[in-house]
């Protein structure tokens, strides 16, 4: 739920990272997007300035377009600025009249390339959730760090950081039954009181999703937090940095991959009994890359190019899960739910997963994964 008072809200970020009237910003996010639409267009014309949109991003004519409209700010999702430091150097990387980088997502190793290939671009990176009630600017442009708390902002949101078993995936709870806030350097799950001054809206149409992600009881009887999902870490200095995301979401090239969702579709193959999905961290990227371990029914074979014509046909590209493990049966917790965190640690590693392993190859299907593959997706010569 987008209410009127959340469209204003969302409007003055650009104001607080130093967006001036004479700006001109280059907008390349889909305007679908939170980000694209209320951090970049309302943000835009609640400052009054000229907005360069661009329908889809294209990495070849990024700094042309820039040059070309005499850019200044720049609104991104760390896949973006990935992509631009992948390119190959050019003697006029630096030729460009960008002085600031607003957006979410950018990794701490991609952040230091950019800045010193592309020079002096104050990077405002920014953290919150369409529907969340807490949310965090890095306005001093601490390298990795995605805000900055202090007692005054921290006094307004009332939220606070929780010790999260992600074994049980639960908040860890003392012999009264309250959540145990973290220490200061320690990883905890992020959760934001809901008052009058930080409402929850919910989902539209949604009691059931709305309600999954309310806390209740967390640090005193008939208290109710937001669950961010978030698992968010913040150092001695007051910075605070993104760790993990939790549940049954995870992100990739800047868009939320449902689990759930995936696995339905896999399940609409007719020779897959279960499917359980799940991201894997891949070295050089933002993110988790999607992974399905898969039960077969029995007397039938794996048909690669089969799922790959499926996926193909009913996933976005950025959904269909990129690594396949076949599995005599998926693991499960007494009460039926699927185990991911395990599989996911574990990854796609053939020579330590003993399971048959398949691995999305553009334009072929699911192949057999090996070591010359994983080698190449390691040193980053194979593009995911």
């Amino acid at each position: 739920v987008v209410n009127h008072e959340r469209v204003w809200m969302s409007s003055f970020l650009q104001a607080m990272v130093g967006v001036h009237s004479s700006d001109v910003l280059y907008l390349s996010l889909p305007l679908y997007h939170t980000s694209g639409f209320l951090m970049g267009l309302c943000g835009a014309i609640e400052r009054g300035i000229t907005v360069v949109l661009r329908r889809k991003f294209s990495v070849s004519n990024f700094w042309n377009d820039c040059r070309k409209h005499n850019v200044t700010a720049i609104q991104y999702i760390g896949e973006i600025i990935r992509y631009l430091c992948n390119t190959p150097k050019k003697d006029n990387d630096k030729d460009h009249k960008v002085r600031l980088a607003l957006g979410n997502g950018i990794r701490s190793d991609t952040w230091v390339d950019f800045l010193q290939r592309f020079g002096n671009v104050r990077i405002c990176e920014c953290y919150g959730a369409t529907e969340s009630n807490v949310g965090f600017v890095n306005y001093v442009g601490k390298v990795g760090a995605i805000g900055r708390e202090h007692f005054l902002y921290k006094d307004t949101l009332s939220y606070t950081f929780k010790l999260y078993d992600t074994e049980k995936e639960e908040p860890v709870r003392n012999s009264r039954g309250f959540c145990i806030e973290v220490p200061k350097g320690e990883t905890g799950l992020l959760v934001g009181k809901i008052g009058q001054k930080t409402p929850f809206y919910g989902y539209a149409k949604n009691k059931q999703q709305t309600e999954k992600k309310k806390l209740r009881d967390v640090f005193e009887q008939g208290d109710l937090y937001f669950n961010s999902g978030d698992l968010l870490r913040i150092d001695e200095e007051g910075f605070v940095y993104f760790q993990d995301r939790i549940g049954d979401t995870f992100r990739w090239k800047g868009e939320n991959v449902a689990t759930t969702e995936v696995a339905d579709h896999l399940l609409t193959v007719d020779f897959i009994e279960e499917a359980n999905v799940y991201g894997v961290k891949v070295p050089g990227h933002e993110g988790r890359i999607g992974m399905a371990a898969l039960k077969l029914k029995e007397n039938t074979d794996f048909d690669g190019t089969a799922i790959y014509q499926h996926v193909k046909n009913y996933l976005p590209s950025y959904a269909r899960p990129r690594f396949l493990r076949i599995q005599d049966a998926v693991a499960v917790t007494g009460t039926f739910k699927q185990l991911k965190a395990k599989l996911a640690e574990e990854g796609f590693d053939p020579a330590v997963i003993q399971d048959p392993l398949f691995f999305l190859e553009d334009g072929k299907g699911y192949v057999p994964m090996t070591q010359e593959i994983l080698t190449a997706i390691t040193e980053g010569t194979l593009k995911l």
